[in-house]
Protein backbone atom coordinates (compact mmCIF):
# COMPACT_ATOMS: atom_id res chain seq x y z
CA UNK A 1 0.00 0.00 0.00
CA UNK A 2 1.79 3.19 -0.91
CA UNK A 3 1.69 6.93 -0.08
CA UNK A 4 1.49 9.75 -2.43
CA UNK A 5 1.55 13.16 -1.77
CA UNK A 6 -0.18 16.51 -3.73
CA UNK A 7 1.42 19.52 -2.85
CA UNK A 8 -0.28 22.94 -3.14
CA UNK A 9 2.94 24.85 -3.68
CA UNK A 10 2.86 27.62 -0.29
CA UNK A 11 -0.86 26.14 0.66
CA UNK A 12 -1.49 22.57 1.56
CA UNK A 13 -0.33 18.86 1.30
CA UNK A 14 -3.19 16.19 0.75
CA UNK A 15 -1.71 12.52 1.74
CA UNK A 16 -3.33 9.80 0.02
CA UNK A 17 -3.20 6.11 0.52
CA UNK A 18 -4.80 2.86 -1.16
CA UNK A 19 -6.95 5.28 -3.42
CA UNK A 20 -8.16 7.25 -0.12
CA UNK A 21 -7.06 10.79 0.21
CA UNK A 22 -6.01 10.31 3.83
CA UNK A 23 -5.63 13.85 5.06
CA UNK A 24 -4.80 17.59 4.15
CA UNK A 25 -2.38 19.65 6.09
CA UNK A 26 -2.99 23.11 5.39
CA UNK A 27 0.27 24.88 6.74
CA UNK A 28 -0.56 28.19 5.42
CA UNK A 29 -3.76 28.58 5.69
CA UNK A 30 -6.23 32.25 5.33
CA UNK A 31 -7.65 32.14 8.63
CA UNK A 32 -8.42 35.53 10.20
CA UNK A 33 -6.77 37.24 13.28
CA UNK A 34 -9.68 36.68 15.91
CA UNK A 35 -9.27 32.10 15.11
CA UNK A 36 -5.43 32.73 15.89
CA UNK A 37 -4.27 31.42 12.17
CA UNK A 38 -2.42 27.65 12.47
CA UNK A 39 -1.74 25.18 10.14
CA UNK A 40 -4.69 22.28 10.68
CA UNK A 41 -5.77 18.64 9.19
CA UNK A 42 -8.93 18.76 7.61
CA UNK A 43 -10.40 17.17 6.62
CA UNK A 44 -9.17 13.32 7.93
CA UNK A 45 -10.82 9.82 6.75
CA UNK A 46 -10.31 6.03 7.48
CA UNK A 47 -9.24 3.95 4.93
CA UNK A 48 -13.01 3.53 3.60
CA UNK A 49 -12.97 7.00 3.03
CA UNK A 50 -14.92 8.16 6.18
CA UNK A 51 -14.57 11.82 7.40
CA UNK A 52 -13.80 11.52 11.54
CA UNK A 53 -12.84 15.72 11.76
CA UNK A 54 -14.93 18.59 11.60
CA UNK A 55 -13.53 21.80 10.23
CA UNK A 56 -14.86 25.47 11.59
CA UNK A 57 -18.28 24.84 13.63
CA UNK A 58 -20.21 27.53 14.21
CA UNK A 59 -20.06 26.70 18.19
CA UNK A 60 -16.15 27.49 18.34
CA UNK A 61 -15.19 28.60 14.63
CA UNK A 62 -11.03 28.27 15.94
CA UNK A 63 -11.84 24.40 16.11
CA UNK A 64 -10.56 22.96 12.86
CA UNK A 65 -9.66 19.30 12.69
CA UNK A 66 -6.68 18.81 14.60
CA UNK A 67 -4.69 21.54 15.64
CA UNK A 68 -1.96 22.23 17.77
CA UNK A 69 -3.26 25.40 19.64
CA UNK A 70 -2.22 26.78 22.99
CA UNK A 71 -4.38 29.07 25.00
CA UNK A 72 -2.20 30.23 27.63
CA UNK A 73 1.11 31.13 26.14
CA UNK A 74 2.22 34.08 28.79
CA UNK A 75 -0.31 36.42 28.22
CA UNK A 76 -1.21 35.17 24.44
CA UNK A 77 -3.90 32.98 23.02
CA UNK A 78 -2.83 30.93 20.28
CA UNK A 79 -5.73 29.17 20.35
CA UNK A 80 -8.82 31.44 19.05
CA UNK A 81 -11.31 33.49 20.12
CA UNK A 82 -11.88 34.78 23.34
CA UNK A 83 -9.35 34.33 26.25
CA UNK A 84 -10.49 33.17 30.16
CA UNK A 85 -9.82 35.81 32.09
CA UNK A 86 -10.13 35.52 36.15
CA UNK A 87 -9.98 39.28 37.62
CA UNK A 88 -9.09 39.93 41.25
CA UNK A 89 -12.52 40.62 42.47
CA UNK A 90 -13.87 37.28 40.87
CA UNK A 91 -15.09 34.10 43.09
CA UNK A 92 -13.25 31.12 42.57
CA UNK A 93 -13.79 29.28 39.13
CA UNK A 94 -16.67 32.88 38.44
CA UNK A 95 -13.85 34.31 35.32
CA UNK A 96 -15.35 35.14 32.07
CA UNK A 97 -14.32 35.20 28.38
CA UNK A 98 -12.88 38.39 26.89
CA UNK A 99 -12.14 39.10 23.57
CA UNK A 100 -8.60 40.29 24.46
CA UNK A 101 -5.98 41.60 21.19
CA UNK A 102 -3.85 38.59 21.92
CA UNK A 103 -4.39 36.09 18.84
CA UNK A 104 -1.41 35.23 18.09
CA UNK A 105 -0.39 33.21 15.26
CA UNK A 106 1.81 30.48 13.59
CA UNK A 107 3.39 31.38 10.44
CA UNK A 108 4.76 28.41 8.44
CA UNK A 109 8.49 28.68 6.98
CA UNK A 110 9.08 26.59 3.55
CA UNK A 111 8.77 22.84 3.77
CA UNK A 112 11.61 21.30 4.10
CA UNK A 113 11.15 17.57 3.84
CA UNK A 114 8.40 16.03 2.26
CA UNK A 115 7.99 12.57 1.07
CA UNK A 116 6.19 9.80 0.21
CA UNK A 117 6.88 6.13 -0.37
CA UNK A 118 5.52 2.62 -0.17
CA UNK A 119 5.01 2.51 3.93
CA UNK A 120 4.79 5.82 4.72
CA UNK A 121 4.67 9.91 4.33
CA UNK A 122 6.38 12.70 5.95
CA UNK A 123 6.32 16.39 6.17
CA UNK A 124 8.63 18.49 8.14
CA UNK A 125 8.74 22.37 8.82
CA UNK A 126 9.40 25.13 10.89
CA UNK A 127 6.76 27.41 12.07
CA UNK A 128 7.09 31.19 13.77
CA UNK A 129 5.03 31.81 16.62
CA UNK A 130 3.95 35.76 16.58
CA UNK A 131 1.86 37.96 18.67
CA UNK A 132 -0.87 39.80 17.26
CA UNK A 133 1.11 42.52 17.50
CA UNK A 134 3.99 40.59 15.45
CA UNK A 135 6.38 40.07 18.42
CA UNK A 136 8.49 36.47 17.89
CA UNK A 137 8.04 33.77 20.61
CA UNK A 138 8.96 30.56 19.90
CA UNK A 139 10.56 28.92 16.66
CA UNK A 140 8.88 25.58 16.36
CA UNK A 141 10.20 22.69 14.69
CA UNK A 142 7.39 20.00 13.52
CA UNK A 143 7.10 16.64 11.77
CA UNK A 144 4.25 14.83 10.81
CA UNK A 145 4.11 11.57 9.33
CA UNK A 146 1.41 8.74 8.48
CA UNK A 147 1.62 4.81 7.60
CA UNK A 148 -0.63 1.93 7.47
CA UNK A 149 -1.34 0.26 11.15
CA UNK A 150 -2.36 -3.04 11.88
CA UNK A 151 -1.70 -4.67 8.41
CA UNK A 152 -4.03 -2.88 6.92
CA UNK A 153 -6.88 -2.57 9.79
CA UNK A 154 -6.32 1.17 10.23
CA UNK A 155 -3.53 4.19 10.05
CA UNK A 156 -1.84 6.23 12.25
CA UNK A 157 -0.41 9.89 12.33
CA UNK A 158 2.43 11.29 14.19
CA UNK A 159 3.14 14.70 15.43
CA UNK A 160 6.16 15.54 16.43
CA UNK A 161 6.48 18.99 17.85
CA UNK A 162 10.01 20.82 19.10
CA UNK A 163 9.12 24.49 20.22
CA UNK A 164 12.50 26.99 21.32
CA UNK A 165 11.68 29.99 23.29
CA UNK A 166 13.34 32.83 21.44
CA UNK A 167 11.41 35.56 22.90
CA UNK A 168 13.67 36.96 25.27
CA UNK A 169 12.25 35.97 28.99
CA UNK A 170 10.83 33.02 30.54
CA UNK A 171 6.94 31.83 28.87
CA UNK A 172 4.43 29.95 31.00
CA UNK A 173 2.44 27.20 28.80
CA UNK A 174 -1.35 27.14 30.38
CA UNK A 175 -5.25 26.59 30.61
CA UNK A 176 -8.13 27.66 31.37
CA UNK A 177 -8.26 25.65 34.58
CA UNK A 178 -4.56 26.98 35.02
CA UNK A 179 -6.49 30.71 35.15
CA UNK A 180 -9.19 29.35 37.39
CA UNK A 181 -11.80 27.80 35.48
CA UNK A 182 -12.23 23.93 36.81
CA UNK A 183 -11.91 21.08 34.65
CA UNK A 184 -11.56 22.79 31.31
CA UNK A 185 -7.72 22.25 30.58
CA UNK A 186 -7.84 22.25 26.84
CA UNK A 187 -4.71 23.04 24.73
CA UNK A 188 -2.59 20.82 22.95
CA UNK A 189 -2.81 18.53 19.92
CA UNK A 190 -6.56 18.85 19.93
CA UNK A 191 -9.44 16.87 17.35
CA UNK A 192 -12.90 18.05 16.74
CA UNK A 193 -15.11 15.73 15.61
CA UNK A 194 -17.97 15.51 12.98
CA UNK A 195 -21.30 16.47 14.74
CA UNK A 196 -23.23 13.15 14.37
CA UNK A 197 -20.28 12.00 16.58
CA UNK A 198 -21.96 13.89 19.89
CA UNK A 199 -22.90 11.19 22.08
CA UNK A 200 -20.27 8.75 21.37
CA UNK A 201 -18.17 6.90 23.73
CA UNK A 202 -14.74 8.21 25.02
CA UNK A 203 -12.89 5.49 25.59
CA UNK A 204 -10.06 5.16 28.14
CA UNK A 205 -7.35 2.02 29.22
CA UNK A 206 -10.11 1.18 32.25
CA UNK A 207 -13.35 2.44 31.28
CA UNK A 208 -15.18 3.24 28.23
CA UNK A 209 -18.22 5.82 29.26
CA UNK A 210 -18.49 9.83 28.95
CA UNK A 211 -17.58 13.41 30.07
CA UNK A 212 -17.37 11.47 33.72
CA UNK A 213 -13.63 10.88 32.01
CA UNK A 214 -12.58 14.48 30.97
CA UNK A 215 -9.84 15.35 33.21
CA UNK A 216 -8.13 12.14 34.15
CA UNK A 217 -5.04 10.71 33.78
CA UNK A 218 -3.95 8.38 31.13
CA UNK A 219 -1.51 7.38 28.65
CA UNK A 220 -4.24 7.30 25.76
CA UNK A 221 -7.83 7.83 25.08
CA UNK A 222 -10.05 7.24 22.63
CA UNK A 223 -13.87 8.04 20.81
CA UNK A 224 -16.35 5.98 18.92
CA UNK A 225 -18.63 7.84 16.77
CA UNK A 226 -21.38 6.67 14.01
CA UNK A 227 -21.44 8.04 10.96
CA UNK A 228 -24.87 10.16 9.40
CA UNK A 229 -25.95 8.38 5.84
CA UNK A 230 -23.92 4.96 5.68
CA UNK A 231 -24.61 4.43 9.62
CA UNK A 232 -20.86 3.46 9.93
CA UNK A 233 -19.25 3.68 12.85
CA UNK A 234 -15.26 4.87 12.97
CA UNK A 235 -12.85 5.04 15.97
CA UNK A 236 -10.36 7.37 16.75
CA UNK A 237 -7.48 6.90 19.49
CA UNK A 238 -4.60 9.45 20.68
CA UNK A 239 -1.39 8.52 22.48
CA UNK A 240 0.85 9.93 24.53
CA UNK A 241 4.07 9.55 24.04
CA UNK A 242 5.86 8.13 27.46
CA UNK A 243 8.81 10.35 27.09
CA UNK A 244 6.54 13.40 26.96
CA UNK A 245 6.84 15.94 30.08
CA UNK A 246 4.39 15.33 32.39
CA UNK A 247 3.40 12.23 30.68
CA UNK A 248 0.53 10.45 31.06
CA UNK A 249 -1.61 13.81 30.56
CA UNK A 250 -4.63 14.82 31.81
CA UNK A 251 -7.30 14.65 28.42
CA UNK A 252 -9.86 17.20 28.29
CA UNK A 253 -12.87 15.57 25.96
CA UNK A 254 -16.03 15.68 25.51
CA UNK A 255 -19.21 13.90 23.90
CA UNK A 256 -22.21 15.86 25.20
CA UNK A 257 -22.39 18.83 22.89
CA UNK A 258 -19.93 18.23 20.40
CA UNK A 259 -16.63 15.26 20.31
CA UNK A 260 -13.29 16.12 21.02
CA UNK A 261 -10.23 14.93 22.31
CA UNK A 262 -7.54 16.85 23.81
CA UNK A 263 -4.27 15.20 25.78
CA UNK A 264 -3.37 18.30 27.48
CA UNK A 265 0.23 18.82 28.84
CA UNK A 266 -1.25 22.03 30.41
CA UNK A 267 -4.48 20.91 31.84
CA UNK A 268 -3.80 22.02 35.67
CA UNK A 269 -0.18 23.05 35.89
CA UNK A 270 1.51 25.58 33.93
CA UNK A 271 5.07 24.65 32.51
CA UNK A 272 7.33 27.12 32.12
CA UNK A 273 10.39 26.90 29.08
CA UNK A 274 12.92 29.45 29.97
CA UNK A 275 14.55 31.41 27.02
CA UNK A 276 16.47 29.49 24.39
CA UNK A 277 15.12 25.62 25.69
CA UNK A 278 13.11 24.09 23.85
CA UNK A 279 10.01 22.03 24.87
CA UNK A 280 9.28 18.53 22.57
CA UNK A 281 6.12 16.42 22.36
CA UNK A 282 5.37 13.70 20.30
CA UNK A 283 1.65 12.22 19.58
CA UNK A 284 0.40 9.27 17.40
CA UNK A 285 -3.38 9.32 16.44
CA UNK A 286 -4.97 6.52 14.90
CA UNK A 287 -7.53 6.28 12.92
CA UNK A 288 -10.22 2.73 12.04
CA UNK A 289 -12.77 1.93 10.18
CA UNK A 290 -15.65 0.58 13.26
CA UNK A 291 -12.99 -1.03 15.72
CA UNK A 292 -15.71 0.27 18.91
CA UNK A 293 -14.98 -2.34 21.06
CA UNK A 294 -13.14 -2.08 24.21
CA UNK A 295 -10.66 -4.87 22.98
CA UNK A 296 -10.48 -2.79 19.22
CA UNK A 297 -9.98 0.36 21.48
CA UNK A 298 -6.70 -1.30 23.07
CA UNK A 299 -5.55 -2.71 19.84
CA UNK A 300 -5.48 0.57 18.50
CA UNK A 301 -4.19 2.36 21.20
CA UNK A 302 -1.37 -0.26 21.20
CA UNK A 303 -0.71 0.24 17.14
CA UNK A 304 -0.17 3.73 18.18
CA UNK A 305 2.45 2.61 20.78
CA UNK A 306 3.91 1.38 17.85
CA UNK A 307 4.45 4.22 15.39
CA UNK A 308 5.66 6.44 18.36
CA UNK A 309 8.74 3.76 19.30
Amino acid sequence: MSFTIDHRLDQSVTVTAAGTELFTYTYSPDTVQLESPKPYLHPLRTLAGDVVSLFRPHDHVWHKGIAWALPHVGEHNFWGGPTYVQKPEDAPGQGSYIQLENNGRANSAPLTELAAGKDSAHIEHRLDWTTQHGELMIQEQRRISARIAGAGAAWALTFDTAMTNVSGASISFGSPTTKGRENAGYGGLFWRGPRSFTGGVIHAPGASGGEELRGTREEWMGFSGQHDETERWSTIVMVDAQDNPLHPPRWFTRNENFACLCPAPFFSEEYDLPQDQTLRLRYAVVIADGMNSREDVARLASWGREALS
